[in-house]
């Protein structure tokens, strides 16, 4: 039987919607659930892993991102079940993590069963406020860290990348500004799915994947030093 996979949607108030809905859907699309819609051949649909999304949320109030319809929690910070990997999409870019996210993040990044945590946009500068990220490369929306930068406010315990549109270090898998989540989305999906899967994926969605480089935004933070 296809295995269950556990991923967690982090739904920050404000978050940028694209930055969920894409990377998220893009990933459930080579779901077991999603591909047995699409009429795959039984070789395929059963290479297909079943997926189960949590959608968290410091209560179950409904969360407003940019825009689109108010979203609703299934779980708690405190309450979420195990999972194997969690999505973070970006918040406003003056968004302050409480005490409880905090340590949601610290002890699910030293969780050994989750194997990654993914970070859109300004999802990376939120998450960093935890530490969890001190020392990693890191990608983030690079008109955010030009804001933060000319603010004097960049987090310089993280070794920032200016020049990618998403990058892995160890279990963080982070992407540059909104639409690049769809890009790490893809890698991911690469690296974690069968190949036949993938490519039926591709196929559904009619995409094909951005690399990490060459990326054509690297203009905005060229000639900024993000360490200094």
């Amino acid at each position: 039987m296809p295995q269950t996979l556990h991923f967690g949607l982090v739904l920050l108030p404000t978050f940028q919607w694209l930055d969920g809905a894409g990377s998220a859907d893009f990933i459930n699309n080579h779901s077991h659930e999603f591909i047995g819609k699409a009429n795959a051949p039984k070789h395929i649909l059963d290479k297909a892993p079943h997926m189960k999304w949590h959608y968290i949320s410091s209560d179950l109030k409904p969360v407003h991102a940019s825009s689109g319809p108010a979203l609703i929690p299934t779980t708690t910070i405190e309450k979420c079940p195990e999972l194997d990997y969690i999505i973070v999409p970006g918040p406003d870019l003056d968004f302050k993590l409480s005490e409880a996210w905090i340590r949601f993040f610290r002890e699910r990044y030293a969780d050994p069963k989750v194997k990654a945590i993914l970070t859109v946009c300004t999802g990376s500068i939120a998450v960093a406020q935890s530490g969890i990220l001190d020392g990693l490369k890191v990608c983030s929306n690079k008109e955010a860290l030009l804001q933060l930068h000319q603010a004097g406010k960049v987090d310089k315990k993280v070794k920032w990348v200016k020049d990618r549109r998403w990058i892995v270090d160890g279990k963080i898998w982070s992407s540059a500004g909104i639409t690049t989540g769809i890009a790490l989305a893809a890698e991911f999906s690469r690296k974690h799915f069968d190949r036949e899967v993938v490519d039926l994926a591709l196929k559904i969605a009619e995409y094909t994947p951005l690399a990490a480089q060459p990326d054509p935004f690297v203009d905005i933070l060229d000639g900024i030093d993000l360490s200094s």
